[in-house]
């Protein structure tokens, strides 16, 4: 009986084996199948953007609640005989709080501000050694600055924190928005991608506010950080197991993306990165003066301030939804829909200070995200058509101007929407952000033929039978135009013709026989 028992646990064990070694091989040929590769691959960026904006907005009804608590915890050991003048009580009270403002304000500030310093230095070095190491690298240093804020108990340790995260962002996100425009080449793909990653973000940061406050008021404060860091992590080894970023690779033949200096005087990349700038202004000065102006005009409860951007969310995603189908059924208005999406946002603006309840205040505010979903969604894929066909396919760059673009926003918004409030008033600096929105808007005229330029193709059909598909084929590309010219081509750029076109634009889909997986 023994001996039978023992050989039905070896035979169900054998059985149990042999299931996870097909289980694996099917993974493995998941792997290597170009679409289901990615789709894993938009799932990564698309957490890691998720990660990057709940880490932001998380910190919101945390930090200003725990600082305060730090004040007043420091305060107790210090032995002050106060005058019992009652005037130069309030004084003394007043100068705390507004030297607590200033703190939250540059703790807030700090991220967007390294973000923005590094930006241009993350966009070349993505250029020059692709897009999975970057991400990597993001999400390594968002993932040590998470843990850092959860561990921290002092101002200066938390704005390290918050200053690494800028910088794991500088990667993170262009890196990500990079690889997606590099996978999907298709203009309706690619736009979807970037519509699906915009949600991703806009999820994070309507989210993060309720989700950290409420884990801070119930189980402290390194809890929200904590599971935070447990996902980096998982999104990172995600990472490591699909794209495999230290696999043997040929990089030395790698195509020398335009140098970011030059995209930046590009006046179409110009106009697009002032739009992200003046549409995404409204959202990053409203998220640190809404609450006190709710607080001392309509006497909002906690819990309304801490849901004001919850609902928000849904009409972002409709925004998203709307513009990712029109574009596909009119490509070439996309410089119409961003420019109605700043109207949305100027006309949603002024509208803000008339609001005289939490429920009429929704509505504006949805509006602002739909019109910001608009803008976005339109533009982002914008970026990369313009560089297809104006520079070379390389997108670490361009990507990197666009999250510059955002970071101006959200570097200025802490501390210069306070400054406004305080001299000029709400009303005053809502009804700029909607004119300026408003005014910005005729400029995205100049794009309204970006869909007819073309790039030359004369020498890439001559180097290949099908077009490239990505970053990676372009360099097979170049190595094939290599061998027939007899030289190396490491370390060239890619040629542009007469007319400022890349001829080797990455636009067409080839099939898995000729291009096999992208990554291994």
């Amino acid at each position: 009986m023994d001996g039978e028992g023992g050989s039905g646990l070896a035979k169900s064990a054998a059985v149990k084996l042999s299931e996870m070694g097909q289980r694996t091989k099917q993974f493995g040929s998941t792997m290597k199948d170009p679409h289901q590769q990615k789709r894993i691959i938009l799932v990564i960026v698309c957490v890691a953007l998720l990660l990057d904006n709940m880490l932001y907005m998380v910190i919101v009804p945390i930090i200003p609640d725990y600082l305060a608590d730090l004040e007043m915890e420091q305060s107790e050991h210090v032995h002050v005989v106060l005058h019992p003048n009652t005037s130069s009580a309030n004084s003394t009270n007043q100068d705390k709080s507004n030297n607590l403002d200033i703190q939250i304000g540059v703790l807030f500030a700090s991220k967007a501000i390294l973000q923005l310093l590094v930006n241009p230095l993350s966009g070349t070095f993505i250029d020059r050694v692709g897009y999975d190491i970057p991400l990597l690298i993001g999400l390594t240093v968002m993932f040590v600055s998470t843990c850092i804020f959860a561990f921290g108990e002092n101002y200066a340790t938390l704005f390290v924190a918050r200053s690494l995260q800028g910088l794991g962002s500088a990667f993170a996100d262009t890196s990500g928005f990079a690889m997606i425009a590099d996978k999907y080449t298709e203009e309706g793909e690619r736009s979807r991608a970037l519509g699906i990653s915009l949600a991703f973000i806009s999820f994070g940061s309507l989210v993060a506010p309720p989700f950290g406050g409420i884990l801070y008021e119930f189980a402290g404060k390194r809890v929200p950080f904590i599971v935070l860091a447990t996902v980096c992590l998982a999104d990172g080894f995600l990472l490591l197991t699909v794209i495999k970023p230290f696999s043997n690779r040929t990089r030395d033949n790698m195509p020398v993306g335009t140098p970011i200096y030059r995209l930046m005087i590009d006046p179409y990349i110009a106009v697009v990165a002032g739009a992200l700038t003046v549409a995404n202004i409204p959202l990053a000065f409203l998220e640190p003066t809404i609450a006190n102006w709710m607080e001392t005009t309509m006497h909002s409860s906690q819990w309304e301030m801490g849901l004001t951007w919850l609902p928000a969310f849904f009409p972002h995603v409709l925004g998203v939804f709307i513009t990712v189908k029109l574009a596909a059924k009119n490509p070439h208005l996309q410089w119409f829909y961003g420019a109605l999406g700043m109207v949305i946002i100027g006309a949603s603006s002024c509208t803000v200070p008339a609001c005289k309840t939490f429920g009429q205040l929704i509505a504006p505010l949805c509006g602002i995200c739909f019109g910001i979903a608009l803008v976005d969604t339109a533009l982002l894929p914008t970026l990369a058509f313009l560089v297809d066909v104006r520079h070379v396919s390389v997108y670490g760059s361009v990507y990197a101007i666009a999250d510059i673009s955002y970071s101006i926003a959200y570097a200025m918004g802490p501390i210069v929407a306070g400054q406004i409030v305080h001299s000029m008033g709400f009303v005053q600096l809502n009804l700029g952000m909607g004119l300026v929105n408003v005014l910005y808007a005729p400029a995205l005229l100049l794009l309204r033929n970006v869909c007819q330029m073309k790039p030359s193709f004369s020498e890439r059909d001559n180097l290949l039978d099908e077009a490239p598909q990505g970053l990676y084929d372009t360099i097979k590309m170049e190595e094939v135009r290599a061998k027939k010219k007899g030289y190396n081509s490491a370390g060239n750029c890619l040629p542009v013709d007469e007319n400022g076109f890349d001829p080797f634009r990455a636009q067409r889909s080839v099939s898995e026989e000729s291009s096999g997986p992208e990554y291994t």
